[in-house]
């Protein structure tokens, strides 16, 4: 079944109601809708709704309201060291499948690649519609929010917007430091909020590390292995999940 995001409060029941116009233009035009056909509908309420297809004007009548739990225990917001090529695309997509509240993107000390401001915005947009595809596709009941910081400031800036801050450090994980991660997780309570931050192909800093840390974040290790900067938020994400939702 279909599911869309519609940005505004979720109306009475019997309602009748338009998608905007990309999402009414793909239900109608490209996958031919017919009338009584059945969608689901997100509103920014985060409402999931179940609403029909009318025959005429291209319109949906709300049905009935639909219960589902689909959303991390956590607010989990990871923030990327931002890579190369289009692996910030990738970890946008795959991010917004395993459930991330935001992903946020800043240029490390160690990134190759540099944004100028016309760059940052066509990328900032290009990552918002995969992100809206991904949760749709995922059924999420948010679309995560997805931003490019211009600086690391803009970063560390946002730390006091978190119940814990976390660092994904390679050198605990080579240390074999394995504690911390299920340490930090264990003393958070469903609805907090907790950021990850992860850096580029070349890693972060010492001088990145200082920083964080003096700001009260946490260095954790993932596990013995070295992995790529589009697998470690990956793999914490599902690691979350596994403890918070399965374990839990």
């Amino acid at each position: 079944m279909q599911q869309y995001f519609l940005n505004q409060k979720c109306p009475e029941l019997g309602a009748t109601f338009s998608l905007e116009k990309a999402d009414s233009h793909h239900l109608f035009t490209v996958m031919r809708a017919q009338a009584a056909e059945k969608v689901q509908v997100v509103f920014s309420d985060q409402t999931l709704t179940l609403a029909e297809v009318n025959g005429e004007q291209e319109t949906l009548t709300l049905l009935k309201i639909l219960s589902r739990t689909v959303e991390l225990p956590l607010g989990v917001t990871i923030a990327v060291g931002l890579p190369k090529s289009d692996k910030l695309e990738f970890i946008t997509q795959k991010a917004t499948e395993l459930g991330a509240q935001a992903i946020l993107a800043y240029p490390a000390q160690w990134s190759v690649t540099k944004l100028d401001a016309k760059k940052a915005a066509k990328k900032q947009e290009r990552l918002e519609k995969i992100a809206k595809g991904a949760a749709e596709q995922s059924k999420r009941l948010m679309i995560p929010e997805t931003e490019i910081l211009s600086n690391l400031k803009a970063l560390t800036d946002q730390f006091d917007r978190y119940d814990q801050v976390l660092i994904a450090y390679e050198e605990s994980a080579k240390t074999g430091e394995t504690a911390a991660f299920v340490d930090r997780l264990s003393q958070l309570k469903s609805g907090q909020n907790l950021l990850v931050i992860f850096g580029p192909e070349g890693g972060l800093s010492p001088e990145e590390i200082e920083k964080f840390t003096q700001l009260g974040a946490v260095k954790i290790g993932l596990g013995p292995r070295i992995m790529r900067a589009e697998t470690a938020p990956l793999y914490v994400l599902s690691a979350i999940s596994f403890y918070t939702e399965l374990l839990g």
